[in-house]
């Protein structure tokens, strides 16, 4: 039976039982109005490991605005009744201040990966992502946890934070899912509204015609790129803020088909802020 825990007290009194008996846990760190993606990473957590946490905290310090804090949907009872049949051992759902007591004053900060793309445009975001994953993983004490691919830069600063630090927890990205028209699975999709939402799969598919033509070599990648950002100007997004090609790992801009690469984009459509990546591999 899925139980909700909202004191970091309670949460350890479990793990410690849990870790008694020598049995590995699986987290899903989540901000909640959950949705197919999310439940993936739970049912892949739910297959490697003996026990299952689940939190949903929506983390203040990594909103860089007030009103798009505030904008966030909170949906706990609809999140809570989504995990219950998932097998979800804890439902971790704290208040800001377990996460954050009175005198909080620590903050962990990743330079390079963390730096560029949403890190330039989001001052801060990545210190307040990299600091309460590492309290969740504190807290947990997890072996593995769950991210989502689409959350790829992201993924790549826990990874960083995770060797840096030591930490023991093994840090798993999982395949994003998509809607039949490929729009990426996104707590802000719902936001959209329904013109905006028949245009953003444009996204997905300007990003996936780029690549195709700089691993075929049809275009070369300034060249596809620009052609991308000319198809979702048609489409209507507007600003689109990068689309870009870099290396996988580092971020960095990069053209070595040689490295695995990753083409990250985030552009504006109806006042919604749409993020995504796609893999860019060589054709064999």
């Amino acid at each position: 039976m899925t139980k909700l825990i909202a004191t970091v007290f309670d949460l350890r009194q479990h793990v410690a039982i849990w870790k008694a008996k020598g049995e590995t846990l699986g987290l899903v760190p989540t901000m909640g109005a959950l949705h197919a993606g999310h439940l993936s990473l739970v049912r892949a957590a739910r297959a490697a490991c003996d026990r299952v946490i689940v939190t949903i905290f929506i983390n203040p310090t990594q909103f860089n605005s007030p009103q798009d804090l505030a904008a966030y949907p909170r949906t706990e009872a609809a999140d809570v009744a989504l995990l219950a049949p998932l097998g979800v051992d804890v439902i971790f759902a704290p208040p800001p201040d377990q996460v954050y007591p009175t005198g909080f004053s620590s903050q962990i900060t990743v330079s390079g990966v963390a730096d560029p793309l949403e890190g330039a445009l989001r001052p801060g975001h990545f210190a307040g992502v990299a600091t309460v994953v590492a309290k969740l993983f504190g807290m947990t004490q997890a072996d593995r946890a769950y991210f989502g691919e689409k959350d790829w830069q992201q993924l790549q600063v826990v990874r960083r934070m995770v060797t840096d630090l030591n930490i023991k927890t093994e840090v798993i990205g999982c395949a994003t899912l998509r809607e039949t028209d490929g729009l990426a699975m996104s707590s802000r999709n719902a936001r959209l509204s329904a013109q905006a939402r028949s245009a953003a799969p444009a996204l997905y598919a300007a990003m996936t015609a780029a690549a195709s033509a700089i691993t075929t070599g049809r275009l070369s990648s300034d060249m596809a790129l620009k052609a991308a950002e000319n198809a979702l100007h048609q489409a209507g997004f507007a600003p689109v803020e990068y689309l870009v090609l870099c290396d996988g790992e580092t971020l960095q801009p990069s053209t070595d088909l040689k490295r695995p690469l990753r083409l990250l984009a985030a552009a504006w459509i109806g006042g919604v802020r749409l993020i995504d990546n796609i893999a860019v591999t060589p054709v064999s």
